[in-house]
């Protein structure tokens, strides 16, 4: 196994006198298979082109995009796993600094809107050299969205880029079709053909839906919903149709529809090509990349979801069918895995975007598509989902009983409604004794109805309920574990009455996050179009949004709000939200009144008692799913 070329003398070394297409790629070259560029180059190479990479570029000039000389055939484009301008900045929109996505962790070597400048340097360097993009960025922002960045609505990447063609989603199928199709001489009759696409055309294609212009979005919000929604309904491979947004005076965004996913054959096929694992050598002595650290050890088993949460992108981009590996697939990487020298005995992760999912909701998805008005899990499961989590319980049992396996952890997300709509305790089971080391990360998001409605995500009462569930579970394992709930301040439809309620609910579990996620408009989301809009395209319903950095401040404050540094802000926040009756002594008040700083009377402060193995709860809180977390092994689960 070799990497791929990263300078021309690479190129001479293979025999080639140049490279079929360069894959610029705003991220170092790590060829593993957690790396979309990694999947891509050695998907193609599999079908016979030559790829060269130029990865992380200098992109103050065109000079560095002419290292390989003219391809024969074109330019690949991606800004690599992550939206640049998400890795660039945080939601208070502060530079942030380190990108462990680069050598070393270096900050700055990717510019902003990565996508778009990459494609301008290449025109400068080669005029009229066909240029296609793909990946997280162009992906999500390939209709007219809304930039967060710049406040704005923006047209299609693809018109600021003038990149030939767009290619969504998960592009195994797509990029092999494309670069066919650049080898044939990109013939124009083909190109409603191409699935996964988008191009720009001069008038609509006959049988495409027509959505609201960029020219309306950009001007009317609800225009802007209805185009949104209009989107989101026909990204699904079966049942979608052919999208048309008109970007300016003469030219029209055609989306043609998503292409299907891979098949288990084909998806084990592709984690089977010759990959190295490593980061390219050039970057050793700068540190390695630290990106491969937290997957190097793991393995990629599902690809997809149909939890369909508003705040998350995965619709838009690998779709609501879920698609797995193998059995066996997963059991041979994992015993390669056991034979390098840096193994210490530890799969990190056996997952993807949700763990315990393993194929379509339901038979009914890859026949006649995902339901277009209707979600498998919320507002409650469909009488239709198929819940099992047996061959996600065999495969473990197989991976953790490996010669040199010490431990299988599960850190991707599991989605507790789903578990909770099993009627087998087999997984739960399985995942308290072997695939847990002290705490497990689940998402319930927010506590309010108010604003579990508005990210799609299930009641509350339906988490409370998993709590004592895997609570009772440990006691009868004897095991001291703990939940470690991920929670967001700050989402549309989140008031200060909200926020508080959620404090409220930190204050009787008695946990105090130590990091805490305020919600990031990014594009692609239906929380998205919320934040930008005021209005749920779904109902067309007016929402509150949460926009002044004070606000958000005080929201997140109160989830912290038994540090000191937040104890003004929580005042604020429960006086404007006509809670004055928390601020006091007592062990339901949030914060002690103003003056009162640094004292505490002592029969009013709140008892403990021990519980065992160092955990402590408060007085009449014997539930173990409230225990207050007192150590364990971080990581996520």
């Amino acid at each position: 196994m070799e990497f791929l070329p990263v300078c021309p003398e690479d190129v001479r070394r293979r025999g080639w006198d140049a490279p079929d297409f360069v894959y610029v790629v705003g991220e170092a070259y790590v060829d593993h298979p957690s790396f979309g560029h990694a999947i891509i180059s050695r998907v193609l190479e599999n079908a016979g082109y030559k790829i060269a990479m130029l990865c992380l570029p200098e992109y103050h000039s065109a000079e560095a995009f002419k290292l390989f000389g003219r391809p024969k055939l074109g330019f690949l484009v991606s800004s690599g796993v992550i939206d640049s301008m998400v890795n660039h900045y945080t939601t208070a929109k502060k530079r942030r600094n380190t990108d462990v996505y680069a050598p070393g962790g270096k900050a700055g070597l990717r510019p902003d809107r990565a996508v778009t400048v990459y494609c301008n340097r290449i025109h400068e360097a080669y005029p009229g050299m066909p240029v296609l993009i793909g990946g997280v960025e162009a992906s999500l922002r390939r209709f007219s969205h809304y930039d967060y960045w710049d406040d704005k609505v923006r047209r299609s990447v693809l018109v600021d880029s003038a990149a030939t063609l767009l290619m969504y989603g998960m592009g195994e199928k797509t990029i092999i079709d494309c670069c066919d199709w650049v080898r044939r001489g990109m013939p124009a009759h083909e190109l409603p053909s191409l699935t996964g696409v988008c191009y720009m055309a001069k008038q609509p294609p006959k049988d495409a839906i027509l959505i609201p212009s960029h020219q309306e979005v950009a001007t009317d919000k609800k225009a802007y919903c209805k185009a949104f929604m209009m989107e989101y309904g026909e990204q699904d491979p079966v049942r979608g149709k052919a999208l048309c947004q008109q970007q300016d005076s003469q030219r029209y965004l055609v989306q043609n529809p998503p292409a299907m996913p891979l098949k288990q054959p084909e998806l084990d096929k592709v984690y089977d090509l010759p990959f190295t694992r490593l980061a390219h050598p050039s970057y050793d002595k700068l540190g390695g990349v630290p990106a491969l650290q937290e997957v190097r050890f793991s393995l990629s088993a599902v690809r997809g979801c149909f939890g369909s949460c508003n705040f998350c992108a995965l619709t838009f981009h690998q779709g609501r069918v879920v698609t797995s590996r193998s059995e066996e697939s997963l059991v041979k990487e994992a015993k390669l895995l056991t034979t390098f020298p840096d193994f210490k005995g530890y799969i990190h992760d056996v997952g993807g975007p949700t763990a315990n999912f393993r194929s379509p909701a339901c038979d009914k998805q890859l026949r006649s598509g995902a339901c277009k008005n209707r979600q498998c899990l919320y507002p409650s499961p469909c009488k239709n989902m198929k819940v099992s989590h047996e061959e996600l319980c065999r495969i473990l049992r197989r991976l953790r009983s490996l010669p040199r396996v010490k431990k299988v952890f599960i850190r991707s997300g599991v989605r507790f409604d789903y578990l909770m709509a099993d009627k087998s305790d087999q997984f739960l089971h399985d995942l308290c004794k072997y695939h847990v080391s002290g705490q497990l990360k689940v998402a319930p998001e927010h506590v309010s109805q108010n604003v579990l409605q508005k990210m799609g995500k299930p009641n509350f009462e339906v988490y409370k309920k998993f709590t004592e569930k895997y609570a009772q579970m440990n006691h009868r394992l004897g095991m001291d574990q703990y939940l470690v709930p991920y929670l967001m301040s700050s989402h549309p439809g989140s008031t200060l009455k909200d926020a508080v309620e959620l404090a409220e609910y930190l204050r009787d579990i008695g946990h105090q996050p130590e990091q805490v996620q305020d919600f990031y408009p990014t594009p692609g989301t239906m929380s998205t179009c919320m934040y930008y809009t005021g209005i749920d395209p779904r109902d067309m319903t007016p929402v509150y949004v949460p926009k002044t950095e004070h606000e958000k401040a005080m929201q997140r404050a109160l989830m912290q709000f038994r540090h000191p540094r937040n104890h003004a802000l929580v005042r604020e926040a429960l006086r404007l939200a006509g809670r004055e009756d928390l601020i006091g002594y007592d062990r339901r008040c949030l914060v002690r009144p103003e003056q009162s700083e640094g004292y505490r009377p002592r029969e009013n402060r709140p008892m403990q008692r021990k519980t065992g193995r160092g955990q402590f709860t408060r007085s009449g809180s014997g539930n173990p799913s409230r225990r207050r977390p007192s150590g364990g092994r971080k990581g996520r689960s």
